[in-house]
């Protein structure tokens, strides 16, 4: 790159982000350039100032309705590899673990799986029905855009008829699962079966559109390039400057083991790269105000310099996960005392969110 930034010091950078101020696609590149203090400085700055010293956590589940998927992405090791080894869980299952996560104090339901052409949508409406049934107070957070999409499809309705039926159902907000990398030269490589990047911005759109709220994603450490990257930034930033409808945006990095991409991809991504990641994350998205750590793909330890490097959400205690363990990582349901205990003793204070972000309780 020829352009010289290096007269730029980290106060440009919070002046421009905390105006509002977009970067150019150049500016954003030279970011990867920059030392990791460096970077990590900006963001905790332009943290601090957009959303103060608290940091929040959700107590949440997420669960795997079905491992049945016609996707077959090369960097998933959850999806059923024959009709065997496929299931659907029963309403009964998935209120018991309902019921389970409200009685620990849980707020947030995610319900997620596979693109399963057996699944219609009155099948998620029935399901999301008896749910707000027995319990009116839970957040259903539930459903990617792919799966939005491939309901909408198979159903042969628009991606707004499908939204509709099912927040009349009872679904509150959109997760931001299937981004993967908003590139389609690393999409054909990665999910060549899955929408395209150009499908998963409009889902989203029109979710904003209605009025639903959602968050958004980018897993990364696989074959994708700092342009990518920075691609997959600008179009959450693009989107967001014109529907404001994202509430926070959470990168995570690939687990390779048990994946098709292990053959040439053996580890995950190191510590340094994940915190550079989240940082000029921070710096580019400035109409985003929460930038979730991972301690699922990292670990607390992690998590806790996360908050130094422009996070202000630990995330969630994620009472149930089955995607990203598939792939060989250690998991544990975090305990609230545990989020609590990590984040005091870097020195700031934490507090239980909802879905929304909003303060529950110190």
């Amino acid at each position: 790159m020829n352009t010289d930034y290096s007269e730029w010091d980290g106060a440009g950078y919070v002046k421009r982000n905390l105006e509002g101020v977009d970067l150019s696609f150049e500016e954003a590149l030279y970011l990867f350039e920059l030392p990791l203090p460096v970077i990590g400085g900006i963001a905790d700055e332009i943290r601090r100032r957009r959303c103060g010293e608290l940091v929040t956590f959700v107590i949440d589940r997420n669960i795997s309705y079905t491992n049945r998927c016609v996707a077959n992405c090369k960097f998933c090791a959850f999806y059923a590899k024959s009709k065997e080894e496929g299931y659907v869980l029963s309403n009964e299952e998935i209120l018991e673990k309902v019921e389970e996560t409200v009685d620990m104090g849980g707020t947030q339901i995610l319900i997620q799986g596979g693109l399963n052409p057996e699944i219609g949508i009155e099948w998620f409406e029935d399901l999301f029905l008896a749910i707000k049934r027995k319990f009116p107070g839970v957040q259903l957070h539930s459903l990617s855009p792919p799966e939005i999409e491939f309901i909408a499809r198979n159903e042969v309705l628009s991606v707004r008829e499908t939204l509709e039926r099912l927040r009349g159902a009872g679904l509150d907000s959109l997760p931001g699962g299937g981004a993967e990398i908003l590139c389609d030269g690393v999409r054909k490589i990665i999910s060549p079966n899955k929408l395209s990047a150009d499908g998963w911005l409009d889902v989203m759109a029109t979710a904003h559109g209605m009025g639903m709220k959602t968050t958004a994603t980018m897993m990364f450490g696989h074959v994708e390039r700092n342009e990518d990257i920075v691609e997959h930034l600008f179009r959450i930033r693009d989107l967001q400057n014109r529907t404001k409808g994202f509430t926070a945006f959470i990168p995570w990095t690939f687990q390779p083991k048990n994946t098709e991409l292990y053959e040439i991809i053996k580890e995950p991504v190191a510590v340094t790269r994940y915190l550079q990641v989240l940082a000029i994350s921070r710096i580019i998205l400035h109409s985003i105000r929460n930038i979730q750590a991972s301690w699922l793909t990292q670990d607390f330890e992690v998590d806790q310099l996360a908050l130094f490097f422009g996070a202000n959400d630990f995330g969630g205690t994620i009472l149930e996960e089955n995607v990203v363990t598939a792939a060989g990582k250690d998991y544990k349901p975090a305990k609230v005392e545990e989020i609590k205990k990590a984040v005091e003793s870097v020195g700031r204070p934490v507090a239980q969110r909802n879905t929304g972000y909003e303060v529950l309780g110190l």
